[in-house]
């Protein structure tokens, strides 16, 4: 989406439209200044606010032309086209929240640090690596899927303890994280992201053929899907 909306930058406001646009705003003639991603979390920055704009699970986002639906809830018009969001949470922030943001937590940002993550992880020796992988401020960007694949393609078990993982299955885990968002990126782009699943929603485990275990867990209680032999619990 960051991309699609990346031409806008630069460009004048001429309309704000949609539900969530307070009432005294009034953004005509600003300059979109930059789009930022924080994980899952979309920042459109001008010099008086910024949006906030999260699709969860069901949001969606057009361009040049506004969908004749009623469930518009940001639409910004530019001379030539417009981004316009649907169907999901939209809030008006200010530079302090941008600037208190740990960029560096994005697992496909530049600005990522893996060393940085290892430390976090460390300080936390009870938390399970399922919960540790689905926490934003450790991993921003990991969803369920991301959890689920990079846990099969390291062999370690959901409720593993962070603490009881070496610092080499720590460096694997946090590398595959961050190696799956770019491979989930490409497969959804290309719209084959289902078949390239190994363990999210299978029956049996693509390595050894037993059954997949599907239990909700950690503290989150999402669902986890891993096979026994293949997952080693630490």
């Amino acid at each position: 989406m960051k991309e699609d909306l990346q031409k806008f930058v630069g460009e004048k406001v001429l309309e704000v439209i949609g539900s969530e646009i307070p009432e005294n705003l009034d953004l005509r003639g600003e300059i979109l200044k930059e789009i930022k991603t924080f994980g899952k979390q979309t920042y459109l920055i001008f010099d008086k606010i910024s949006f906030k704009v999260h699709l969860m699970m069901f949001g969606s986002y057009s361009l040049y032309e506004r969908k004749d639906i009623d469930t518009l809830r940001l639409g910004l018009a530019f001379e030539d086209g417009g981004m316009y969001f649907y169907t999901c949470t939209i809030k008006v922030v200010d530079k302090s929240i941008l600037e208190k943001i740990n960029w560096e937590a994005d697992i496909m940002s530049r600005k990522w640090n893996p060393e940085k993550t290892e430390e976090t992880l460390k300080s936390q020796p009870k938390m399970m690596i399922c919960d540790a992988l689905m926490d934003q401020d450790i991993f921003s960007g990991v969803g369920n899927i991301i959890k689920n694949e990079a846990l099969f393609r390291v062999g370690i078990h959901p409720e593993s303890l962070v603490g009881n993982l070496t610092s080499k299955k720590l460096k694997d885990i946090i590398a595959e994280a961050r190696n799956y968002g770019f491979d989930f990126k490409k497969w959804k782009k290309a719209n084959v992201l289902k078949r390239h699943f190994q363990i999210y929603h299978k029956k049996l485990c693509p390595i050894c053929g037993e059954e997949v275990i599907k239990k909700e867990t950690g503290k989150s209680r999402r669902t986890s899907f891993f096979c026994l032999r293949d997952q080693k619990l630490f």
